[in-house]
């Protein structure tokens, strides 16, 4: 927002509206306040078409926001067998982690979600690791499981970028993760990283 306010503050239409627009595209799919940002985007950009993109992100996460029913994932193939919907797992909060085997921040926070997954193991949450990959990379996902000896719920997603779940969470970047509560409605769309010491607050918060 800080970016925002100064990248307004530019004479040039064409510099300030690029600049805007260039940080917001994605920067509004992060932000925790989202209402905050979307004004001071609007009111410092001029650029019609611009504009346009910015509010149709801003109205789709409005979707998505806390204490919003979860878009959901169904019949995801299952590393362990089987398919695996989001549906199945009703009744305990669920940590998703969107990553990707060739994302180098993804798997920087391996080590760390191991840590957070054996400290909550027999807690009322279970932890899915949703993988991005595109289906030629279908056999180095199950590798990197298997050679990393990666824990949880491990699930391929129907289309990579292009599946619903992706879509609907506006997902633009990975990882990304997100905190699902026990009646399938969200508590963050955007949640701490297993790195983050935020993410047990979260979890205290939460009393899981």
């Amino acid at each position: 927002i800080a970016y925002l306010k100064t990248a307004a503050a530019i004479e040039s239409d064409v510099i300030k509206n690029d600049l805007l627009f260039e940080s917001a595209k994605y920067g509004i799919t992060y932000t925790d306040d989202l209402k905050d940002f979307y004004e001071v985007y609007m009111a410092g950009s001029t650029d019609e078409d611009n504009n346009k993109v910015i509010t149709e992100s801003y109205n789709k996460l409005l979707t998505v926001a806390k204490g919003e029913t979860s878009p959901k994932f169904v019949n995801y193939e299952n590393y362990k067998g089987g398919t695996t919907s989001l549906d199945d797992l009703k009744g305990k909060f669920v940590y998703v982690d969107v990553w990707a085997t060739w994302c180098g921040p993804c798997k920087a926070e391996i080590p760390f979600l191991k840590e957070v997954e054996k400290q909550y193991h027999g807690k009322n949450i279970e932890f899915v690791s949703l993988s991005v990959d595109k289906a030629a990379d279908h056999g180095k996902w199950k590798t990197m499981i298997a050679e990393k000896e990666l824990g949880g719920i491990q699930v391929f997603a129907d289309k990579s970028w292009e599946s619903d779940f992706v879509q609907d969470y506006l997902i633009k970047g990975i990882p990304r993760f997100i905190l699902i509560d026990p009646q399938g409605n969200i508590v963050s769309s955007n949640a701490p990283r297993p790195s983050s010491p935020k993410l047990i607050e979260m979890f205290n918060e939460n009393n899981i």
